[in-house]
């Protein structure tokens, strides 16, 4: 873990907020010269603390509305197991996101997905074709209530 000063909890705050924002714009919202404001996104990248910079996209708008919450329990937890499961997850871009989770599951993935019939493709195709795959318990989203990228610093 990295110390963040308030310059560069700022920094952080408005890259989150706008990530192409110019440097210029950037170090006159917090005060600093272009030149140390650079030097400071580029140490805050290189420490890590900054992963990348993307546009976020609307699933809707490109076809993929269909957002799936989907608890995967294995048969047994053996370091080989786990391991093809996460190696094969990560290959597939329907999966946004992948958390090892306790409770009656030991993987949470998030799907976004066309339609109903893509999703039971994806699972017939994808997901059940990995070894040591128990149960999946799928939960469909209604609608979606707040979905946020920042990181409160």
């Amino acid at each position: 873990m990295i110390q963040l000063d308030t310059y560069d909890k700022r920094i952080l705050k408005l890259l989150q907020t706008d990530g192409r924002i110019s440097n210029q714009e950037l170090a006159d919202s917090i005060g600093l010269s272009p030149a140390a404001c650079w030097r400071r996104v580029k140490a805050l990248e290189e420490a890590g603390v900054i992963r990348g910079f993307v546009a976020l996209v609307e699933p809707r708008q490109v076809g993929q509305p269909l957002c799936v919450m989907a608890m995967v329990t294995l048969l047994r937890h053996s370091a080989d197991s786990t391991v093809e499961f996460e190696e094969r997850v990560k290959q597939y871009p329907e999966v946004l996101q992948c958390y090892a989770v306790t409770g009656t599951a030991d993987f949470m993935l998030r799907v976004v997905i066309p339609d109903m019939e893509s999703y039971d493709r994806f699972l017939n195709e994808k997901i059940f074709t990995i070894s040591g795959i128990s149960q999946v318990h799928s939960n469909f989203a209604l609608r979606e209530i707040k979905n946020e990228t920042a990181i409160p610093v």
